[in-house]
């Protein structure tokens, strides 16, 4: 790959024939295309021979990442308030997102110039010791410098698995390995809150944070193995991490990561004088991430660009509604919080489902309509939910219309991995996974503040106070409709432009 961040990913990149069939197969013409790892047989599936243990490896490790993304959720107020830092309670995870927006940039360039092995490890590393630094935080500042560590371990993580998932599996595999993706949130979603609740309650909340980095251990054993097993290529003499870290690209980074800070900050303080930090903040996001993302995203252009497009926009839309769903449940219909969060774990199942049925060789010719009809799915799911506003709609309605959503989000996340790395040069793809993953980071804080000033436009108070606050203050149920009406329009819209995924001068 080029050096230059804006990439020239448009049409005619995007257009590439996958390495299956023309050009360097992904492993740096060390071998035929489709031959997997040394040792793999060639008709072997992910967990044959060859692919075993870098598949455990690889599933342990985004296992992991989810159990703690579901636990934080129940740990962070009681860290909170326990370290007398509620007024930092929102930097607690804005740091984790702000700093893993950069670590995506940088772990792009890095596996490009180097190779997946070690921004891996680096990002395993990091996330473990920010794990451990939230854990031990004496002050709430320190907590948050500590999230801020785990987002620079998650991004690199992320990103270099996508690069792993390219590199070691040969093109035939990469929509089960994708599967596999999904499928390991499916238990740490169900069982994370609970066993953090418990964990939190009679142990302690910094427990939740201690106990995880000791868990990587076995991963880290797992893969070592098979990842150092693959061909390697000789680095260029600008290859190191110092050129990485001064490299445009990652200058490019901190400039989104800064800006997205910046709009959160902003966001969070609801002045006059909060528009300074808010133009600032797009002063440095808007050109950065137009440099970063694939030429002719935000024009929806053919082939790679329209992938990334539509990820950010399933993601957006799937978390913005997902966010008031409970605050919904619990302030029109009177639910306890905790029957309101039970609606959403349907969503989590089928979401594995959609994902293992997309991963089925008879789908691999309809990729492209497989992404379309899951932003179809998520549209029809996110305009039901307001349907409970009436009290002749029973509640249950919506636990049914996430099952939909999430079955529609299987087809399309995973979809839109295997179109990536199909549609990408071997050089590029650490940075088009990179591009990928920033999609979906920045479609959250779009449509998420888009929802919140809708929200609070239409009458509806501020999304952000607490559950049990917001059921005696919030009754207005335009605010809601706003909210889903908007995000079932944004998903719409990705199922109408689903024909651009598939390249220019393809049939």
């Amino acid at each position: 790959m080029t050096a230059d961040p804006a990439r020239d990913t448009d049409v005619a990149t995007a257009a590439a024939p996958p390495p299956s069939s023309a050009g360097p197969d992904p492993v740096g013409d060390r071998r035929a295309p489709d031959s997997g790892p040394p040792g793999a047989a060639p008709e072997a599936g992910v967990f044959g021979r060859g692919y075993r243990a870098l598949t455990l490896g690889i599933v342990s490790v985004v296992s992991l990442i989810a159990f703690e993304a579901s636990a934080v959720n129940t740990a962070m107020p009681v860290a909170a308030r326990a370290l007398h830092g509620i007024g930092l309670y929102a930097f607690g995870f804005s740091a984790f997102f702000t700093t893993s927006l950069f670590a995506m940039a940088l772990a792009g360039e890095w596996n490009d110039r180097r190779g997946p092995l070690v921004p891996l490890f680096t990002g395993i590393g990091g996330f473990g010791a920010g794990l451990v630094i939230a854990g031990a935080a004496p002050t709430m500042g320190l907590f948050v410098a500590g999230r801020g560590v785990q987002g620079l371990g998650g991004g690199l993580v992320i990103v270099s698995l996508y690069v792993v998932v390219g590199r070691a599996y040969p093109e035939r595999l990469r929509p089960a390995v994708m599967a596999s993706f999904s499928a390991a949130w499916v238990l740490p979603v169900i069982v994370g809150p609970l066993a953090a609740g418990s964990v939190a309650e009679h142990l302690g909340w910094r427990w939740v944070f201690l106990a995880i980095p000791v868990l990587i251990l076995l991963p880290l054993a797992v893969m070592l193995p098979a990842l150092r097993a693959l061909p390697r290529e000789a680095p260029g003499p600008d290859g190191g991490l110092l050129a990485v870290v001064r490299s445009r690209r990652a200058l490019l980074a901190l400039a989104v990561a800064a800006g997205a800070w910046l709009l959160q900050y902003a966001g969070g303080h609801l002045t006059p004088y909060a528009v300074i930090p808010a133009a600032a903040g797009l002063a440095l996001l808007v050109p950065a991430v137009r440099r970063l993302l694939p030429r002719g995203t935000f024009r929806a252009a053919r082939g790679l660009p329209m992938v990334v497009l539509m990820r950010g926009l399933a993601a957006g839309a799937l978390v913005a509604a997902e966010s008031f769903i409970p605050l919904l449940l619990v302030s029109e219909r009177g639910l306890s919080a905790t029957l309101a969060g039970l609606s959403l774990t349907g969503g989590g199942l089928t979401w594995a489902l959609g994902s293992y049925v997309q991963s089925r060789p008879r789908c691999e010719a309809h990729r492209e309509r497989l992404m379309g009809a899951g932003m179809a799915f998520l549209a029809v799911a996110i305009a039901a939910v307001p349907l409970v506003l009436s009290e002749a709609v029973p509640v249950w309605t919506v636990a049914v219309a996430w099952t939909l959503g999430g079955f529609g989000m299987g087809l399309n996340i995973s979809s839109g991995g295997v179109l990536l790395l199909k549609l990408s040069r071997p050089e590029e793809a650490g940075a088009n996974s990179a591009s990928l993953q920033m999609a979906d980071a920045l479609g959250n804080v779009v449509l998420v503040g888009l929802g919140g000033a809708l929200f609070v436009a239409f009458g509806g108070g501020s999304p952000t106070a607490p559950a049990a606050a917001s059921a005696s203050a919030v009754s207005h149920p335009a605010s809601f409709l706003a909210v889903f009406a908007t995000m079932a329009a944004v998903a719409a819209l990705g199922a109408a432009l689903a024909g651009r995924l598939r390249p220019a001068g393809t049939t």
